[in-house]
């Protein structure tokens, strides 16, 4: 679903006001930062100016500036909302704008090198914001040769990061996001992926971890990547009946963590066992409280003995 992003206000939507939040969670790779604008199409890899970017940019950290979301890292690109929002891109930075992005944006690259590859109100914000960057695209369009032909003489002294390493990362991104701070713990070093673009199963010694939904760039885990997101003491929802179908009506719930918001993916627990494994209708705080309605339709639920 499109999240329409066209009026300042849009800085305080709750899908913006959540994401900015989780954005502090994220840690960059490498030793260099490359600061690049967003594109109107999303995810920003399949417009014609990243594609151009990402000629001399792969394998390095990359993260995308934009407004109302505030920063993007490249592996996050194909996460909701970020990947499917719709806002201007004039340019034009208002000065809450450059506020709320120059901050994340100066938390995020600590102390590491960065090269900005932005023009405009992008670059505005690097220079209010950053003690020192590297610019690559002052004198002519971040897109133009000259401009990506300077980015790329800047990147020859840095190492490039494996596909491996890098891949890794955005699951561990991916993971921290959805479930929080220490959640990275989920996506072990010998962690495997196979299937298809849409759909990539995630394994561990043959054991399925979870699977990477692209069409929301979210993990939907399996029981024994829910048992870890448990034991995190988060997403959790507990009941005290076993349960017999695939939907959770509210008056079944006993109590949930109060985090829970709808569409989270979240752990049905009995027990202290991890049962069931699915998609939250309704927040944590509703679900205690309800007297009717279904609070979780469950994807995954453990067979009755």
């Amino acid at each position: 679903m499109k999240v329409i992003c066209s009026i300042e206000e849009s800085l305080h939507r709750p899908e913006a006001v959540r994401w900015r939040d989780r954005m502090k969670l994220m840690k960059p790779l490498g030793e260099v930062v490359v600061v690049l604008p967003c594109s109107m199409k999303k995810p920003y890899s399949t417009s014609r100016s990243h594609r151009k970017f990402m000629r001399v940019t792969r394998g390095f950290q990359e993260l995308i500036l934009t407004s109302p979301f505030g920063i993007c890292p490249r592996e996050m690109e194909n996460t909701h909302p970020i990947s499917s929002y719709d806002v201007s891109t004039t340019g034009e930075w208002s000065h809450e704008e450059k506020k709320l992005s120059g901050e994340l944006l100066r938390d995020y690259v600590g102390d590491l090198d960065v090269i900005a590859h932005v023009d405009g109100g992008y670059l505005e914000v690097c220079e209010e914001y950053l003690d020192s960057f590297t610019p690559t695209a002052t004198n002519s369009r971040p897109t133009s040769p000259e401009a990506i032909h300077r980015l790329g003489r800047e990147l020859e002294g840095y190492e490039k990061i494996g596909a491996r390493k890098r891949m890794l990362h955005m699951l561990r991104s991916v993971a921290v996001y959805q479930f929080g701070e220490g959640a990275d713990v989920i996506i072990p070093d010998d962690c495997r992926v196979r299937g298809r673009y849409h759909r990539r199963i995630l394994t561990k010694d043959g054991s399925e971890i979870g699977t990477l939904m692209m069409d929301r760039g979210l993990i939907s885990p399996s029981f024994e990547g829910a048992a870890s997101i448990y034991s995190l003491g988060v997403k959790w929802v507990e009941i005290d009946f076993r349960l017999e179908s695939n939907t959770l009506f509210a008056p079944g719930v006993v109590d949930a963590d109060r985090e829970i918001i709808p569409n989270d993916e979240v752990v049905i627990v009995r027990e202290g066992d991890v049962v069931g494994v699915g998609r939250a209708v309704l927040c944590g705080e509703e679900m205690v409280k309800a007297e009717r309605g279904v609070a979780v339709r469950l994807r995954r639920r453990k067979s009755l003995k």
